[in-house]
């Protein structure tokens, strides 16, 4: 039976406990004492990734690097060059981006920054895959093939009596 107030309305309804976002459980967990982002991950059935991000937009966590962490949370000196600079939208962006990567791979090997150099490879890897598992072909295919032509360059000479392999197919 409801419970009847004195004017003859029933009683509010008690207010249903609210359901902690996935986030909020994430932070909690955290302050609580776990801090292992695989652990969160398990526990609150999200993907390490997303933990990660959850904790470093709460300033809980620094120094977590995947191919989801946006390229604005410095990984080292070389990240601030690519800061908020690089896309896929289309093909012009990508083409875009690999104009820009391309730039500072050059540069870092005119100083020989051997460190640099693979932070633009890096950072072209992770264009190539966030293109490409967000099903945008055309616009990966950019980065790929910046990629290979990279990746050729850096064949090494063949040994005193030995023949290079021939390219491959493909």
């Amino acid at each position: 039976m409801t419970a009847v107030r004195k004017q003859g309305k029933p009683a509010p309804a008690k207010p249903e406990a609210r359901r902690m976002s996935k986030r909020d459980q994430i932070v909690s967990l955290y302050l609580g004492g776990i801090t292992e982002v695989e652990d969160l991950a398990l526990i609150t059935h999200a993907r390490p990734s997303y933990v990660a991000s959850v904790l470093q937009d709460s300033k809980l966590l620094r120094g977590y690097f995947d191919l989801y962490t946006t390229t604005a949370s410095p990984m080292n000196v070389y990240s601030k060059y690519f800061a908020k600079k690089l896309g896929f939208k289309d093909e012009e962006a990508a083409r875009d981006s690999i104009d820009l990567i391309d730039h500072y791979y050059r540069q870092f090997e005119l100083a020989q920054d051997r460190a640099g150099q693979h932070h633009a490879l890096l950072m072209a890897l992770t264009m190539f895959d966030r293109a490409r598992w967000t099903g945008k072909g055309a616009e990966a295919d950019v980065f790929r093939r910046w990629l290979l032509d990279r990746l050729g360059e850096a064949e090494p000479a063949p040994e005193q009596g030995q023949q290079r392999l021939p390219p491959p197919h493909g």
